[in-house]
């Protein structure tokens, strides 16, 4: 089957590759609102770009209503948030903040979510996630009506679970503690399941 993409609805294009290009890392922003309290929301078009400096993007569309998202809103205002890397366990708190709600109500509130404090940020991180980073807005680019936020990351947490060491005795990040959800198509997240660590060549 070949698929002409130039031929395809943005809402088609969109559903195919949300259920192609998978997993998808998912990025829950928190993000001030302009009440004092948080909004929260995740994003799956968003990766690592950079190492030097350590930097991530994503990507935010429009509300169903064509009004800046929230955390675009927050984050052009402010310019700071926190990233998680939810796992297995917060996968249905992590899609309830999915859900379109008026501006300035806090998703962290709505869910039930209990906060700590961030070190390296104004902002707190969620107490339950694994990973969390203080990030700040470094640049923005528009494509149409996607918003492409560049944020560098200031301070990592990590709970002390999913902290281990190598066979050089440096630190490791142990995939299997940090169980992270990975974005399918739809409806549909994928989890750790089976490691397979392969050597990579020199």
């Amino acid at each position: 089957m070949h698929v002409d993409m130039s031929s395809l609805s943005a809402p088609q294009a969109y559903a195919t590759m949300t259920q192609t290009i998978v997993p998808r890392p998912v990025a829950w922003i928190l993000t001030a609102n302009d009440t004092g309290d948080y909004n929260l929301a995740p994003y799956s078009y968003f990766n690592a770009v950079s190492s030097a400096p350590p930097m991530v993007v994503f990507s935010s569309g429009v509300k169903p209503d064509g009004s800046t998202k929230d955390t675009r809103y927050n984050l052009e205002n402010n310019g700071q948030c926190v990233i998680h890397i939810a796992h297995r366990e917060m996968a249905e708190q992590m899609t309830a903040s999915a859900a379109t709600l008026p501006r300035n109500t806090s998703e962290v509130s709505e869910i039930g979510l209990t906060t700590a404090p961030m070190p390296g940020s104004d902002l707190p991180r969620l107490a339950d996630c694994r990973v969390a980073y203080a990030a700040t807005l470094r640049d923005t680019k528009l494509i149409g009506s996607q918003w492409l936020g560049f944020l560098e990351l200031t301070s990592l947490y990590l709970d002390d679970s999913v902290v281990g060491e190598d066979a050089k005795g440096r630190m490791k990040v142990l995939a299997a503690n940090l169980d992270p959800i990975g974005r399918l198509g739809g409806g549909e997240y994928i989890t750790a399941g089976e490691i397979i660590d392969i050597k990579r060549p020199d």
